[in-house]
């Protein structure tokens, strides 16, 4: 079974196979013969029926399962987390208590293994009925997603508020057990599908995938020539031995090691572990004179040299003598125009072409007409990166 969220787009991404795992395990708990015994407790002033303790659900787990107390421990506080057994004492916190605490089993109807959404607009009813039921006092997270709820869903801001006011008005009508358990459920679930700040999001899938794995779709000739196509790709991609990605690390870790701050230490005091900030005002981005350490890096690679500032700066100054600053300048301006403010990345890119790519422009540089052709054809729908092509090039120009 897969759980698909579709208010958050996860359309083709397999969910979390443990979950099966876990609602067979807790059919075993909710097996009348081999379960964990379900009975009425008391809560304050409350009886509450079908609770159990949670040394209970510890000792059902550490006999069915055969594991040690810190992994039956840990399992039961993932039950809590994901919200298939709720507290009934403390509802705010998702963990298992190993003493009389008590819970009761969330139902199945709420499991996150269910493909049904966690909708806004039962949330924004659950936080009005909550809001009527306390007189406006929300808690500070509680009261943002609330005001952000009514100006999302405005149009039907009555709907909400008719349906929290029936839902509290049908709840008053209930045993109070059966609404106290109730709310404690909902809280739990709410908690697990909308979490507070601070808390750790147990549902959260990560990145979406393109495709669905699971899709059973029939193949056609041109997707299996596709595929052919790709794997050839693949095939033909060179490989390097792990030996040599090894030996490369230990090269550049030995190279850097003697101008790292922090392994190597820093001269003349560590600004890290004392308030002297010498060290700072030695290595500040456009200082007078570079220390010997910051030029010697310069001398790694080309790379070294062009992304320190006083690095360029002085490489500038080569450059202008040779009558090719322009090479630097184009490279900083692209660097800009990927880095710096979205909505004047069209206006950049613009004024980078007319200052530098135009016909006749006045800082004209010298690139190839493959990668010119590649820009130009760029530029009627600029984007960040569509100066990739031209910078390369002026890159490797300097390199050389």
């Amino acid at each position: 079974m897969t759980v698909a969220r579709l208010d958050q787009g996860q359309r083709h991404r397999p969910r979390m196979a443990f979950l099966k795992k876990i609602e067979a395990l807790m059919m075993e708990m909710q097996n009348p013969d081999t379960g964990i015994k379900m009975q009425t407790q008391r809560v304050m002033i409350t009886s509450i029926p079908h609770a159990v303790a949670g040394n209970d659900i510890l000792q059902w787990i550490l006999q069915r399962l055969q594991i040690t107390q810190e992994e039956a421990l840990h399992l039961g506080d993932l039950f809590v987390k994901y919200g298939y057994i709720y507290p009934l004492q403390e509802p705010k916190n998702l963990t298992l208590k190993t003493d009389g605490s008590l819970y009761r089993f969330q139902t199945p109807y709420f499991w996150p293994v269910q493909s049904w959404p966690a909708d806004d607009t039962d949330y924004a009813i659950y936080l009005a009925k909550k809001n009527i039921k306390r007189k406006g006092i929300l808690e500070e997270y509680e009261k943002e997603h609330y005001n952000m709820l009514n100006q999302k869903i405005n149009y039907k801001w009555d709907f909400v508020i008719m349906q929290a006011k029936e839902q509290y008005k049908a709840g008053k009508e209930r045993k109070k057990a059966d609404r106290y358990a109730l709310d404690c459920q909902e809280r739990a679930y709410w908690l697990v599908n909308r979490t507070p700040p601070g808390m750790l999001d147990v549902l959260e899938y990560g990145l979406n995938r393109v495709t669905d794995p699971n899709e059973n779709k029939k193949k056609t000739m041109d997707v299996y020539r596709r595929e052919i196509m790709y794997y050839q790709q693949a095939i033909m991609k060179s490989r390097v031995k792990s030996s040599v990605s090894l030996q490369g690390l230990v090269k550049y870790s030995e190279q850097f090691l003697s101008n790292d701050p922090i392994l190597s230490g820093c001269l003349p005091s560590n600004p890290w572990v004392t308030d002297d900030t010498e060290f700072w005002d030695l290595n500040s981005k456009l200082v007078e004179v570079p220390t010997r350490m910051r030029v010697e890096r310069w001398a790694f690679n080309f790379n070294e040299l062009i992304r320190d500032p006083k690095g360029r700066q002085n490489f500038q100054v080569f450059l202008k003598k040779e009558f090719s600053g322009e090479n630097l300048s184009f490279w900083e301006a692209c660097e800009d125009l990927k880095y710096g403010d979205q909505s004047k990345v069209k206006e950049k890119a613009e004024e980078i072409y007319k200052l530098f790519l135009a016909p006749g422009a006045r800082r004209w540089i010298n690139i190839d007409g493959t990668t010119m052709g590649i820009t130009v054809k760029g530029l009627k729908h600029p984007h960040r990166y569509v100066l990739d092509a031209a910078q390369t090039h002026i890159y490797m120009l300097m390199k050389k």
